[in-house]
């Protein structure tokens, strides 16, 4: 119970959004200084208005052929209307909004490049594609997720839960534990039927395992590697936290982590003990039966 779990930590990590134009911007810079300035309130405003002025965010216009097209069929998979995803498509030029920053908190490369995009995004009436995921953003979504005056936001804005189903179950992995500099978590085997509450433990498990990730990387320090125990508890509080909910019931169960480094790091997660059925149980435990 005992054992920990050493997870590298990335030097650098970036925040990518692209901006989808009909017509180009006289000037991105200008106007996002503007858009920033009068949009966003502080201390974010701040910290974004820093990045702007410096070389960790860059913003890069050109004609839309000059990038990597964006994968419709992934923007149509991860909730991008029609209508949005052909205007993505049929875009003349692309405005990319690139930020980068050290692992820890504040993430300020996401909270910068998203609140940048955004900004610039809601100016030109241009749909705001978050490359990482990669998902188009709806308007109120994206300034919804954004931070508060409390620095508080929820995970679940910034993560997704896909799935691919196989002969033994389903695969589900995160999407959005990288941003941090975490490998995303996996399970195999899923059940149909556990689909909906195992995705509700991951959510939560992923907030509990970022916590325990960024208490690790202090303000001002880096260290090489992180420890992070192999044998992680989730419980109800985590899920509503995870959604920026509180939930006064302490009901939890413990899962087990693995690491797998090669060829994309994840973190697998396992029932803490061996049984059968035993997903099942844990979820049975956590949510009740039914």
């Amino acid at each position: 119970m005992g054992e920990k779990l050493t997870l590298p930590v990335p030097e650098t990590l970036y925040g990518t959004y692209a901006v989808a134009l009909a017509e180009p911007i006289r000037d991105p810079a200008a106007l996002a200084l503007e858009e920033v300035a009068r949009r966003t309130s502080p201390p974010l405003r701040d910290l974004v208005l820093g990045m702007l002025g410096s070389p960790m965010l860059t913003l890069d216009q050109r004609p839309a052929e000059d990038f990597p097209p964006l994968p419709a069929d992934l923007l149509a998979a991860y909730g991008g209307a029609p209508s949005e995803v052909d205007t993505v498509a049929a875009a003349a030029h692309v405005l990319a909004v690139r930020a980068a920053y050290r692992p820890g908190h504040p993430p300020a490369h996401e909270w910068a490049a998203r609140a940048v995009a955004g900004a610039v995004g809601a100016a030109a009436s241009a749909p705001v594609v978050d490359v990482f995921t990669p998902q188009v953003l709806t308007r109120d979504r994206l300034f919804r997720s954004l931070p508060g005056p409390d620095g508080a936001v929820r995970l679940t804005d910034w993560m997704l839960l896909p799935h691919t189903t196989g002969r033994d179950g389903a695969y589900i992995t995160t999407k959005g534990l990288a941003r941090f500099g975490l490998p995303e978590l996996q399970t195999e085997d899923v059940p149909p039927s556990l689909l909906e509450p195992w995705g509700r433990l991951l959510n939560g498990l992923a907030h509990h395992v970022l916590d325990l990730w960024l208490d690790e990387l202090p303000a001002g320090e880096q260290p090489l590697v992180v420890e992070v125990p192999e044998v992680v508890s989730v419980g109800l509080r985590d899920i509503a936290a995870a959604q920026g909910a509180d939930e006064p019931a302490r009901r939890e169960v413990e899962v087990r982590l693995r690491h797998d480094p090669s060829p994309d790091p994840v973190l697998t997660v396992l029932p803490a003990e061996d049984g059968p059925d035993r997903l099942r149980s844990l979820c049975t435990a956590l949510f009740g039966p039914g």
